[in-house]
């Protein structure tokens, strides 16, 4: 059933469109589809070939949230969320937003209709969010007397406030795609997300992969962390393994001959 929930497909440029399409539900999470996006981004962190990746929800919206009657109904009910495998970090429902931090290349989210709830955690899980000015987004679990967590410890204070985080987070209030960019819970608007997304996606293709997956790499490391002894060597551990390697070389050439460049894919996932 979960092969079912999501599509995946890699172009020759390298950019990967992850493709939620349970569209008569809103693309609501049950089971199978959490199965399906933890798969999904697996298969994208082993695929060197890989240089950006789309997610975006078929049908009138990107993930209206969890289908709570279908994870009741389902073996082991809600608790199944809360169950985390040996040696990994994160527990089976945060597995979805915090393995896109695991996909080397970056990760951009289209935002269109609902974006609720978990579903909003997803978005949060990408490196950027490009939303349809009239989306309705809504950190929703209060609603329901929860909190969220679904891995939004790891993202929300990285792009807000703490005071703005708290009263998404106690009201459950809904935003519209063009107020949560101004909040910046959102990372800019597009009358059509998906071909903004799938454009910006091109252009990070175009540039050097090894780059690209060092800076991923780097932001995601230290952009919260106080230690700045650590965060000063990455930047120069990351730069060491850059430079005078054949696609650094290839990026100096290119901008100096103005033709395009011709990158060859990592050797295996950074």
């Amino acid at each position: 059933m979960s092969e079912d929930r999501v599509h995946v497909q890699v172009g020759a440029n390298g950019v990967a469109t992850v493709s939620m399409v349970r569209a008569d539900k809103h693309n609501a999470l049950d089971q199978a589809m959490f199965e399906a996006l933890m798969r999904a981004a697996e298969q994208l962190a082993g695929d060197a070939s890989v240089r950006a990746v789309v997610l975006h929800g078929e049908g009138k919206s990107f993930c209206s949230g969890l289908d709570v009657a279908s994870l009741m109904g389902g073996s082991g009910g809600t608790n199944v969320l809360l169950t985390r495998a040996d040696g990994r970090v994160a527990n089976f429902a945060q597995r979805v937003t915090y393995d896109w931090s695991l996909v080397p290349a970056p990760v951009i989210a289209a935002i269109h209709g609902n974006c609720f709830g978990g579903g909003l955690q997803i978005a949060l899980g990408a490196d950027i969010r490009i939303a349809a000015p009239d989306a309705k987004l809504s950190i929703m679990e209060i609603k329901w007397g929860l909190v969220p967590d679904m891995g939004i410890t790891q993202t929300l204070p990285r792009l807000v406030p703490i005071d703005v985080a708290k009263e998404l987070t106690f009201t459950g209030r809904v935003l519209s795609g063009s107020e949560a960019s101004t909040l910046g819970l959102v990372t800019r608007v597009a009358d059509d997300p998906l071909a903004a997304a799938t454009a910006l996606a091109e252009e990070i293709a175009q540039k050097s992969p090894d780059a690209v997956r060092a800076a991923k790499r780097l932001y995601n490391e230290t952009w919260v962390s106080d230690d700045a002894a650590a965060a000063l060597a990455l930047e120069s551990d990351l730069q060491r393994g850059l430079i005078g390697k054949p696609n650094q070389l290839a990026a100096v050439t290119a901008g100096m001959s103005g033709e395009p460049p011709v990158f060859v894919d990592p050797a295996t996932p950074a």
